[in-house]
């Protein structure tokens, strides 16, 4: 083979390596910033400033309520399933207890109390027995989002997964809430709540007047 030969075969496989190495990088870079964007992209809860009914927390959170919900995996298939009764109590004018009970559809129960703190501008603050420090909430419209981080037992280990909760006031006595869970940026998962008031006032007018039209 002669020298020109093997110069431009190892010119070649140079520029081969060379692409190969563009490539891999290409794909780093590109799955680097899919996870990156999947970790950072969320709402914008002022996007919700005009939206009705308005939320007032001391108000919907007050007595008997109950819930239905489930939990997805990243794929959508529904792995868990349970139902949540809640006795929302008040201390004084700014606290808020939250005893939220959870009937699992495996059999299995669980119980999880919030005090919640109305501090300024919209702003609570949340705190849990498996809640990390504090949980943040924004109040602007029909809309509350919280983050926060949770300690999520899983068999015989405990980890910690960030939050990212919204909740949407559809009318007086309704609430629907949906939280996606994340780890390192990741999308682990994620829960959906519808949550109802029991006995509320809209309830009880109704009934009335079904009463009276009899």
């Amino acid at each position: 083979m002669s020298k020109f030969k093997m110069l431009s075969g190892s010119v070649i496989e140079g520029k081969k390596k060379a692409h190969r190495s563009i490539a891999k990088l290409t794909v780093g870079i590109g799955l680097s910033a899919a996870l990156l964007t999947s970790g950072c992209a969320t709402q914008n809860i002022q996007a919700y400033q005009n939206t009705t009914p308005t939320l007032d927390m001391h108000k919907f959170f007050s007595g008997q309520i109950e819930g239905w919900g489930m939990f997805q995996g990243r794929n959508g298939e529904v792995k868990k399933r349970f139902y949540v009764d809640i006795d929302a109590t008040h201390e004084g004018d700014d606290v808020i207890i939250l005893d939220e009970k959870f009937s699992w559809a495996d059999g299995s129960k669980s119980q999880r109390i919030w005090r919640l703190t109305e501090k300024s501008n919209g702003r609570w603050i949340g705190t849990a027995g498996d809640v990390v420090g504090e949980a943040t909430g924004d109040v602007v419209g029909n809309t509350l989002h919280w983050d926060y981080v949770l300690n999520l037992p899983v068999e015989d280990k405990t980890y910690k997964v960030n939050f990212d909760d919204w909740m949407y006031l559809i009318n007086d006595d309704v609430m629907l809430n949906r939280s996606v869970m994340t780890k390192f940026g990741v999308e682990l998962g994620s829960v959906t709540l519808s949550m109802h008031r029991k006995n509320s006032s809209s309830k009880l007018r109704d009934s009335n007047q079904g009463a009276n039209q009899n």
